[in-house]
């Protein structure tokens, strides 16, 4: 496939609008070798929005045949690094849905506390500490 005159192979469209933000459509495509040109609402291609490193760590998953540890061994990280960059890259393709942040540990109420120590479940100083 030839590239259209003027352009370079390594410029990837953007997939954002820089302007809000949303998707970009693509709504024109052109023949670099005769200039025809198409025009309409095409479906995104959810493999152009990757970066270069990550359709190269997608090549090296699919030619391993799936293997994590060929990737592992390509990208030079650990097993579990090699394994969540991979996850991420199928969060990025909207493949798997993204986990969830924990939400960090409450801290009991002084009535609570207070609860706990009148049905036994805490010692009065098991409380002080935890109200000081």
């Amino acid at each position: 496939m030839t590239a259209p005159a003027g352009s370079h192979p390594d410029h990837r469209a953007p997939s954002d609008c820089p302007v809000c933000g949303d998707h970009l459509v693509v709504t024109r495509l052109g023949c670099g070798s005769c200039g025809t040109e198409l025009a309409g609402i095409f479906a995104p291609c959810e493999f152009c929005a990757l970066s270069a490193a990550e359709l190269d760590m997608l090549r090296v998953f699919l030619a391993a045949r799936g293997n994590l540890r060929e990737l592992e061994k390509h990208l030079g990280v650990s097993y579990p690094t090699a394994r969540a960059r991979f996850t991420e890259l199928l969060q990025r393709m909207g493949l798997i849905e993204p986990e969830p942040v924990p939400e960090p540990p409450t801290r009991p109420s002084r009535d609570e506390i207070l609860a706990e120590v009148a049905s036994g479940a805490l010692t009065p100083a098991e409380a002080t500490k935890l109200l000081a």
